[in-house]
């Protein structure tokens, strides 16, 4: 299991665009890794606008926002258009990522038991390391404490990474 301080694991991921996405090309940002269930389902899509009303905010701190779900590209692609998303949608059609971060994991899924994503996110600081995390996440008011924990872990830490664009 990940836990705070331990070294991010790397991934390359497609977005809605086929754009491939390396995790470590953000190194030198923050990174808000957001892993939730599935695409245009309440709780995901109030999460993804929540997320993009504080797009700014985020990206003055320095962070990028990336969400990761089991949905194909097309889906994606829609459900960013539908809602005006400007958060990066990763697909992890393999959930090999969702392994790797540790929230694809056994849930009782409509009264069944099977395997799904435990709705989880990552702070990622500069350096690659995980600064924070929420598992599991409720979505009311979790952008909020992201951005509060954000902005505490980026008084309190130092680094000699410079930020650069993307």
């Amino acid at each position: 299991m990940i836990k705070v301080g331990d070294i991010a694991p790397e991934f390359c991921l497609l977005d809605g665009d086929k754009q491939k996405i390396h995790l470590g090309a953000f190194r030198g940002n923050w990174v808000v890794l957001y892993f939730y269930p599935k695409d245009n389902t309440s709780g995901c899509t109030r999460e993804a606008v929540d997320f993009t009303k504080n797009f700014e905010a985020l990206k003055n701190l320095g962070a990028e926002v990336l969400g990761v779900s089991l949905d194909s590209l097309a889906n994606h692609k829609k459900f960013a258009e539908k809602h005006g998303l400007r958060v990066t949608l990763l697909s992890d059609l393999d959930h090999k990522v969702m392994e790797a971060y540790g929230v694809w994991a056994p849930k009782k899924i409509y009264g069944r038991e099977g395997y799904g994503v435990i709705r989880s996110t990552f702070l990622i600081d500069p350096a690659g390391r995980i600064a924070h995390l929420w598992r599991p996440v409720k979505v009311k008011g979790h952008v909020d404490e992201v951005i509060k924990t954000l902005k505490e872990l980026a008084k309190s830490k130092t680094t000699a990474i410079e930020p650069r664009e993307h």
